[in-house]
């Protein structure tokens, strides 16, 4: 049993590199890449054009942004299984695995966010554009 058991463990470490693999390509998108272009976002100009067309762009991010978040999440799953095993050779792959889930758990919530905040943006400014406008129309039909 305890040859069986040290054979499992093995093998997880085996898996555990191969989900590290894929998992540092993600990692390295979300430092490189992904982080920045959320910062990119928060700052935003006074115009419901300007914002319409922060919105397109982050569309576009958002795609491939959510993709590497899949990507992620995937390979994290695969390592579900890792919650069974505690033994001390394997407590330290459990630490990196812990490391790279908070790490993709904070960015997907950033990016998650960031989608909210723009869309409620755009919203806002909408409304506020029509409100605008209305008070236009209003002052034209009082000054006639």
């Amino acid at each position: 049993m305890l040859s069986n058991k040290r054979v499992q463990e093995l093998e997880l470490v085996m898996d555990f590199e191969k989900v590290e693999e894929c998992f540092k390509e993600v990692s390295s998108w979300i430092e490189n890449v992904g982080r920045k272009r959320l910062k990119e976002t928060i700052s935003t100009d006074d115009s419901l054009e300007m914002l319409v067309q922060v919105q397109k762009q982050f569309k576009e991010f958002d795609l491939i942004a959510s993709e590497y978040c899949r990507r992620g999440q995937e390979a994290l799953k695969k390592m579900d299984r890792w919650e069974d095993f505690s033994s001390v050779d394997v407590h330290p792959y459990r630490v990196k695995l812990q490391a790279c889930r908070d790490q993709l758990e904070e960015f997907c919530t950033q990016l998650d966010e960031s989608r909210h905040r723009i869309s409620e943006m755009v919203r806002l400014y909408e409304f506020f554009d029509k409100v605008r406008q209305g008070i236009c129309c209003m002052e034209e039909g009082v000054r006639s």
